[in-house]
């Protein structure tokens, strides 16, 4: 699999596919895990399905949490 992989895409683009999966899966568990730090409600699970149901939602709250959390240091200075 991993001779048909680098046959298909080269060396340099097999390191790119890799890196690239590899982060995705990173900023997915970090999605994840930063729903699960949330405080006990209704929300958290119905967000934590929603993970599981639809595994690209990580993404949109994490990239909305960033954007949160910048805007809240905005306004502290």
């Amino acid at each position: 699999m991993l001779e048909n992989f680098y046959h298909a895409f080269g060396f340099f683009g097999a390191l790119a596919v890799a890196l690239i999966g590899f982060s995705v899966f990173i900023f997915w568990v970090a999605g994840i895990a930063g729903i699960g730090n949330l405080p006990e409600s209704r929300k958290k699970n119905i967000m934590l399905i929603a993970c599981i149901i639809f595994p690209p939602f990580p993404f949109f709250w994490i990239f909305y949490d960033i954007n949160r959390e910048r805007k809240l240091m905005k306004e502290g200075k």
